[in-house]
């Protein structure tokens, strides 16, 4: 299956509020990010068991770890998860960037180092969760 199609096939089988709001972040993110690589993570290990829910990505971001070895990974995330939706910013170095700069005006939304988690749309500020996504595709 091409990755466009499990994106689709993902977001289409989740509940319809969730859905819907899944639906306008991935055209907003694909806006914001027009020539971006896609990428979808069944959330699933070599040994083919659940071990996360599934990833939509956008753009690249390479991980450096220190042995000295590094992997492609995505920039920005998207998730559905129990209660609502994850938006992952990846690669911000300082972990209390999100939270120091976006909490006071995002909404109703739980912010941890790279992960901004928010039960609907109608909870956050979509123009300040986009400002947080333009931030990091901007220091990229």
């Amino acid at each position: 299956m091409k990755i466009e199609e499990a994106i689709n096939t993902y977001i289409i089988s989740q509940p319809e509020a969730k859905r819907n709001d899944m639906l306008v972040l991935h055209q907003e993110l694909l806006a914001l990010m027009p020539d971006s690589r896609l990428w979808f993570l069944d959330g699933k290990n070599a040994e083919n068991k659940i071990v996360s829910n599934p990833n939509i990505g956008y753009g690249v971001y390479t991980l450096h770890y220190a042995n000295g070895s590094s992997k492609e990974f995505y920039q920005i995330g998207m998730s559905a998860n129990t209660t609502g939706i994850s938006i992952y910013i990846m690669g911000i170095a300082d972990k209390n960037y999100l939270n120091q700069t976006y909490s006071a005006s995002l909404g109703k939304a739980s912010i941890s180092g790279y992960c901004i988690r928010f039960k609907t749309l109608q909870d956050i500020n979509l123009e300040v969760l986009k400002a947080a996504i333009r931030y990091r595709i901007e220091s990229a």
